[in-house]
């Protein structure tokens, strides 16, 4: 049974998606401050964390980047008020894997869910190269020349979606919607930062890419 790890001060509210969830089918662990939350992340190893921004004790950005520190790759989402100030792009480099602001949908709440974790559930035992890189999708792990390269979990699904989609030009606006799930975004930025970590990491030459093509007014194209 897939597990959800809840980490949210508001009772009504924890109490309320803890029902939700357990009447989808998942099981849930919750907790009402991000010190508490983080340990049962580190020992409980749960399948998702849903984590409130502003928390007691321990804050909502310091329990992300704790649960990357321990090299855990547990999807989180993140959950912040409505007029927080959300740094989208600090979110994705501390390793969050999506957010939702308050109030929210049950329905938006569940979708946003499901996705995080196909995004995060690859097939077993499943080995896909190209050239002298392999990506091996079972332990998560991209070697180059046999040598291990260190990604960010942004980084890493953003190469899983290159690999799923071979020659398919891919507009900014879908790499965003489906790698990161967000609805909408300030501007697509983020996602030619990634490109270029992509190229300088796995690329012969980065400024001439043969792997990650640039499609001028579309997007991006991967070509193994």
């Amino acid at each position: 049974m897939t597990t959800i790890l809840v980490i949210d001060d508001d009772e009504s509210l924890r109490d309320t998606i803890a029902v939700l969830l357990e009447r989808e089918g998942f099981r849930t662990i919750t907790h009402a401050d991000g010190k508490s939350g983080l340990d049962a992340a580190l020992s409980a190893k749960p399948d998702l964390v849903l984590v409130d921004l502003r928390l007691p004790v321990l804050g909502g950005v310091e329990v992300c980047k704790q649960i990357r520190a321990a090299r855990m790759d547990t999807p989180i989402i993140v959950l912040s008020a409505v007029g927080d100030e959300i740094d989208k792009v600090l979110l994705l480099e501390i390793g969050a894997d999506d957010y939702i602001v308050k109030p929210f949908g049950t329905r938006e709440l569940i979708a946003r869910i499901r996705a995080v974790l196909r995004r995060a559930t690859a097939p077993p035992n499943q080995v896909f190269s190209f050239s002298d890189i392999r990506l091996d999708f079972d332990r998560r792990v991209v070697t180059k020349n046999d040598v291990e390269v260190k990604f960010t979990p942004a980084e890493y699904n953003l190469l899983t979606f290159f690999v799923q989609n071979p020659d398919r030009p891919l507009s900014r606006e879908l790499i965003l919607n489906s790698v990161w799930g967000y609805e909408s975004f300030p501007n697509t930025r983020t996602v030619d930062a990634h490109v270029v970590r992509l190229r300088q990491k796995l690329e012969q030459q980065a400024d001439s890419p043969r792997f990650f093509i640039t499609v001028h007014g579309v997007g991006y194209r991967f070509l193994p």
